[in-house]
């Protein structure tokens, strides 16, 4: 509910002011805040049930009527996590998989963004075009001529194959920085060039710095959605040691049957880092979303 109660707190402290001032708020803010706190409420449902669910037997995962708070408290469903997959290393790989592709990512898609931006060269728009196709395509489509391509290279079921496609082309991202970099004034780079940078230098001392929101919204996009890849990760990895979390999550699952507890409790885990990632930086997304929009 944390993620949810700031939105709740603001609405309603807004609201305070408003009538303290003998103001009432318009019937459409109000008619509006109502719509995104109910809104709120039934999106965080689901993951204060996954939570308490964790710390329930069976039996009580079951119960009709349901009931949200467990009786019988206990950590059985989090030994089962633990003692049935190898959670130490699967966090492992999923963590220095998604920090990885987003550093790099974040490189190439700023890097292939200011040469969008601003150097002119023969079928600059229309590569650009090219670029922004492509994210229309579903990555299904596409799975079979890079199975190809990561088995002659001899990556299949090992972390590069997860690593390197996504690092080296992130279309969204350099669709996301141009926008923000056409916004930047070229004064700035002319007077950088009178005191003799070259594109490097302008690059790195000037359109870096400026980029740090975007690339903030950005690199959280990037880890959450690397963090939560569940496709590639089951096409490219055979061994069990290079696992990331979610193929361990879907390990609790069989074909008869699941052991809801431990699952419960294995996706609690897995959530918590995102959950930590998103309440630190929400305030970045939301500035780097808007400021990139704003962009001509």
């Amino acid at each position: 509910m944390t993620i949810f109660a700031n939105p709740l707190t603001r609405a309603l402290d807004a609201t305070a002011r408003s009538d303290a001032k003998g103001n009432r708020p318009a019937p459409h803010k109000l008619l509006l805040h109502t719509v995104l706190i109910i809104g709120a409420l039934a999106m965080a449902l689901p993951f204060v049930w996954m939570i308490f669910s964790s710390f329930k037997p069976l039996d009580e995962i079951f119960m009709q009527p349901p009931k949200l708070l467990p009786h019988n408290w206990n950590l059985q469903g989090y030994r089962t996590a633990f003692d049935g997959a190898d959670f130490v290393r699967g966090f492992w790989n999923s963590t220095y998989i998604a920090l990885t592709v987003t550093v790099v990512s974040l490189i190439t898609s700023a890097m292939a963004a200011y040469a969008f931006a601003r150097i002119e060269f023969p079928g600059r728009r229309g590569l650009f075009m090219v670029f922004l196709a492509t994210m229309m395509v579903p990555g299904q489509l596409t799975i079979i001529p890079l199975y190809l391509i990561m088995g002659w290279l001899h990556w299949v079921d090992t972390h590069a194959a997860l690593i390197v496609p996504p690092s080296l082309f992130n279309a969204f991202g350099v669709f996301l920085l141009r926008q923000y970099i056409k916004g930047i004034p070229l004064e700035l780079e002319h007077a950088a060039r009178l005191d003799g940078a070259g594109r490097i230098r302008t690059f790195t001392s000037i359109i870096l710095p400026l980029l740090r929101t975007p690339l903030t919204a950005l690199g959280i996009f990037t880890f959450l959605a690397q963090w939560n890849s569940f496709f590639y990760p089951l096409i490219f990895l055979n061994s069990e040691d290079e696992f990331t979390l979610p193929l361990l999550v879907n390990q609790f699952k069989g074909q008869y049957g699941a052991d809801w507890t431990a699952l419960m409790a294995a996706t609690t885990l897995a959530a918590v880092p995102l959950l930590v990632v998103f309440v630190i930086a929400q305030r970045q997304i939301v500035e780097g979303i808007a400021l990139s929009g704003s962009k001509s």
